[in-house]
């Protein structure tokens, strides 16, 4: 280690805070290879969590031996190489199931430790890594999914997004960190890396310097979700792109020096934002760093949530690029292989992941997308012009794979949707993101409509799974989370609450008025008032 630990001698340090200190994080990949070989009965219980730092989880139930494996994408952004890597281990390890997550990764489940040396071997081959997609360490930079084609864009992020990856990759300086600690970095002028909801989030802007308009970032930190979530706050400075690095490690700094390391549910950068106030933490950030230019003007024009779907120009004439619809975020890795092989057919052969859990082929020669949108894969099974509902359906993991999670999600928003879209017509998209537990992968907060699973006792004792409905979240503007509805309904009556709840927004809405414009004009109160005979308690 090349740095002091300032916080070894706390005496109130949590005990996984103990437990690192004995031990990196990143030092399971020595163990892996022995563990491989001598099978999961080897592999003491108290190691089990270490293996976050390799994109490591065991799923439900641990005992088991079955891991789940996370995969970093910077950006979302796949080359046809590591598509077929991707493909492969899903195909050959993980029963088939390839989930895209919300931070642009890739989820793999059913693996067990016999594998992994090979599934590492893969990745390896490919230029992918799955170190910090996972742990308390930094996790997989979410960026802009059209970055170097997007006419939205004001400069081209993958150089950026690449060179900090990079930085942090395996980097022991940074893998001992309070929490999980996230950054996005987009020139996107429609915010499509959820900038608010990151610790560290650089966002499009430009400022007039010694005469000369420079494009540039504005930079927020604080920002992140769970049972206590918070917007990023925006700091006076403006950065330069090649500045972006200098201020990643600062501030990454200030977070692993600085953090809280007590209590684990207050260990999110989030929590020292708000107790320190951003001019504090300008102000240390600058001793770091220095000062910089205070704000210039900024780009950011909307949100569109991470959505991108049809055919659309890119800013390289003569090329299109087609977004596609994967309901709920699963595919299979026969279905990767299939869009790797039609984007090389009519494109370069890339892929790109949106933080929306769908899918975006780059690169198509305008003189192809006809053809491509004839392919069986894409004119029967993933759309570019997806029905209401599923098309803007969002789920985290669920019960079926994570510890953590109370209830079902993913086949049950996927049902959900399907269900919806059979029995209501919109002229606007409504946004549903159901999560089953509060940690909110699923980001939950920001929806229209958020569904946050739990277990409740009814009446005559019987314990069954229902849900909070949260109504009203959105991105724009600086962004404002969705705000619960009172009461919780039981989960076999979710179908019709939502039914009920859809169709009033239909027969109140004003033309052309999306959720959150209805939700402003009309009121929660007004809203809780017709919907409380959906509620148990």
């Amino acid at each position: 280690m090349t740095y002091i630990k300032k916080w070894e001698n706390q005496p109130n340090l949590n005990k996984v805070e103990k437990m690192k200190l004995k031990k990196d994080g990143l030092e399971i990949y020595n163990d892996i290879p022995k563990y491989a070989k001598e099978g999961f009965d080897s592999i003491p219980k108290e190691e089990w969590d270490l293996f976050k730092y390799a994109g490591l989880y065991l799923q439900r139930p641990k005992e088991d031996g079955y891991f789940m494996l996370r995969v970093n994408i910077p950006s979302g952004v796949l080359s046809y190489n590591q598509a077929i890597v991707l493909s492969s281990i899903a195909k050959d390890y993980g029963r088939g199931v390839y989930d895209i997550t919300t931070r642009q990764a890739v989820q793999f489940h059913w693996l067990t430790i016999e594998d992994i040396p090979d599934i590492f071997n893969r990745l390896k081959s490919g230029g992918l890594s799955s170190a910090g997609a996972c742990g308390d360490i930094t996790r997989n930079i979410v960026g802009n999914p059209l970055a170097g084609i997007d006419g939205d864009e004001l400069l081209d992020t993958r150089p950026i997004v690449e060179e900090i990856y990079q930085l942090f990759q395996r980097n022991s300086d940074f893998s001992n960190l309070p929490r999980k600690y996230k950054v996005s970095i987009s020139s996107n002028v429609y915010n499509a890396s959820n900038a608010e909801i990151n610790c560290l989030s650089f966002i499009p802007a430009t400022k007039k310097i010694s005469g000369e308009e420079k494009v540039g970032f504005h930079v927020k930190v604080g920002g992140g979700l769970s049972s206590k979530p918070y917007l990023a706050e925006t700091l006076n400075m403006f950065v330069l792109p090649e500045q972006v690095k200098d201020v990643a490690v600062a501030v990454t700094t200030i977070f692993r020096d600085y953090g809280y390391r007590e209590k684990r549910h207050r260990a999110r950068l989030k929590f020292l934002v708000a107790d320190w106030g951003k001019e504090k933490f300008q102000d240390k950030l600058e001793e770091y760093v220095g000062e910089f230019p205070t704000l210039g003007k900024d780009e950011t024009k909307g949100w569109n949530a991470g959505y991108f779907y049809g055919v659309h120009s890119q800013k390289q004439e003569g090329l299109s690029y087609v977004g596609l619809n994967i309901p709920v975020g699963r595919l299979r890795g026969e279905d990767i292989q299939n869009f790797a092989n039609i984007s090389k057919k009519y494109g370069d052969g890339e892929l790109r992941h949106c933080n929306s859990q769908n899918l975006i082929i780059p690169n198509v020669k305008n003189e192809n997308i006809d053809q491509l949108l004839e392919e069986p894969i894409i004119r029967n099974k993933y759309k570019v012009k997806p029905p209401i509902f599923m098309g803007y359906a969002v789920s985290c993991t669920g019960i079926e794979y994570c510890n953590l999670a109370l209830v079902e999600t993913k086949e049950r928003m996927r049902e959900l949707a399907k269900s919806l879209d059979e029995r209501i017509s919109l002229d606007v998209p409504v946004r549903i993101h159901i999560v089953g537990c509060p940690n909110s992968c699923g980001q939950r907060q920001i929806a229209d409509i958020g569904l946050q699973g739990i277990k409740i006792k009814t009446k005559d004792k019987r314990l069954v799974e229902a849900f909070e409905i949260y109504i009203g979240g959105t991105l724009e503007n600086g962004g404002e989370f969705n705000q619960k509805l009172k009461g919780k309904v039981e989960a076999d009556q979710l179908l019709s609450a939502l039914v009920y709840l859809l169709n009033q927004f239909k027969d109140q809405k004003k033309t052309g008025e999306n959720f959150l414009k209805y939700i402003d004009r009309v009121g929660v109160d007004s809203i809780q008032e017709t919907f409380n005979q959906w509620f148990l308690v």
